[in-house]
Parts: structure tokens; sequence; C-alpha cells
């Protein structure tokens, strides 16, 4: 999903970003041995990208839940909002490191069934919360607390939500395009 207008600033690179911006491209540049196209242009604004990197950081370190949970966590916040960019680049990431099994990033991609209850259950919360805006119902928090996790995950949700808030709306503001480490498993929304 684009938005109707596209913000026109330039990509930003280590060479024209403004000093704060450059740092932080040359961290993802050290961490990452490339800048996404993402990165590139949300530094327009640095604390957008620093609000994200700290953020994103503290979610994978802290959030309790496991690598593949993550992912279940992040695609589906990006299905649900739409984000082509951010879709594809989690499905890469999916197979790559965080050794989810493909069937269930593929359900999350399609908007299928998952099979795996707990992942499933992880999965409807997180789209519950995402689309009710903060509000889940009791039944929808019970059934989550009762496929094994915790309270504070939800609060580890709530800060996931805001982290692909941030990536999600500046690629629909941006039309990111795809970087070419992620084309093959480039996503487009069906809405």
């Amino acid at each position: 999903m684009l938005a109707e207008y596209q913000i026109t600033l330039p990509a930003q690179t280590i060479e024209t970003a403004e000093p704060k911006g450059k740092t932080l491209l040359e961290t993802a540049q050290a961490n990452l041995g490339f800048i996404p196209n993402m990165y590139s242009n949300m530094v327009n604004s640095p604390g957008l990208l620093e609000t994200y990197l700290t953020g994103y950081a503290a979610f994978r370190a802290d959030s309790g839940f496991s690598a593949p949970e993550q992912e279940v966590v992040f695609l589906t916040i990006s299905r649900e909002n739409g984000c082509e960019y951010c879709v594809s680049a989690h499905s890469f990431l999916a197979d790559m490191k965080s050794k989810l099994a493909p069937e269930v990033t593929d359900a999350i991609r399609n908007g299928t069934a998952i099979t795996d209850t707990r992942l499933a259950a992880l999965s409807e919360f997180t789209r519950v919360v995402a689309n009710t805006r903060g509000l889940p119902s009791k039944a929808a928090t019970a059934a989550f607390l009762a496929a094994g996790y915790s309270e504070r995950q939800i609060l580890e949700i709530v800060l996931a939500l805001a982290v692909k808030t941030l990536s999600n709306y500046a690629n629909h503001l941006f039309h990111t395009p795809l970087d070419p480490v992620f084309e093959e498993r480039r996503w487009s929304d069906p809405a």
C-alpha cells in the first residue's frame, strides 16, 4: 500500500545526511553491511530513524519473544498496515535470520490460518491489538494469555506496533523501493 501523496525528499547517504543522520547511517552500514532504502528515507528526520532503531533494538533484545515469535509480530503488524516493504523484508529475515517456519511466514503473508496454535494465538492477538488501537477484548486477551504469553508481552506488542507504525507509514509515504536483498520475498498488498 502506498500513500496517494509521495514525499519527495531525497534518499540520504552517509555523505549527504546531516551529522546525526550520518552517524545513524554509518552504524547501519557497519551492522548490516548495507544501508536499507527505508533507513535512507527515514533519516530525513534523524529523530524518526533513531526512535525506530532504538525501539526495534529494545524489542529484539528484551521482548521475551523468541526470534520466530518476533517475526510473527512484525509480519502481522506490517501486513495489517499493508506495508509491502516491511512484509517483504521481514519475510526475508524470517527465512534467513529468525528461522520462522516458511509455512507460518507464508500464512501471514497470504492471510491464511497458521497451523501452529501458539503462533496463531500470537498473530491473532497482535492483529486484534493493532485493529482495535490497543483495545483488545477480555476474551481476546484471555486467549493470548492461555497460549502461554504474559501481560508484559502485551506491552511488548505495543512497542512493536509503535516501531512498525514508524517504518510502515514512512514507507507508505516515501513509496520506498525494495532493496535487492529482499527481492526474492517481495510481497504485494492484495487490498
